[in-house]
């Protein structure tokens, strides 16, 4: 019996590879006429949008933030509102 291929993504934060679910992703939705879409926590892995990764930790999006990961991955400029959003969600998800 063949052992089966697990997925592996790349967290925008800390570079390091690791299995799709053991990530959590982070999606822009498709846009709305004229406007942007919208950037939100996919905790399912399951959304329709563009997609970047990122560990389960405060750490890794600490520094998706510094190096500006998340804006290159997702395509489009962030603004601060939404990074203090990710951080109150990604808070609640480790706890």
């Amino acid at each position: 019996m063949a052992n089966k291929k697990i997925p592996m993504r790349q967290c925008v934060g800390c570079h390091e590879m690791k299995a799709k679910k053991e990530m959590i992703r982070v999606i822009r939705t498709q846009a709305e006429e004229g406007g942007a879409g919208q950037i939100l926590l996919d905790t399912t892995g399951r959304k329709n949008g563009r997609g970047a990764y990122l560990c389960p930790s405060g750490e890794c999006l600490r520094a998706a933030i510094k190096n500006k990961g998340l804006e290159r991955s997702l395509k489009m400029p962030i603004p601060k509102e939404v990074y203090e959003m990710l951080t109150k969600e990604m808070e609640e998800f480790e706890t």
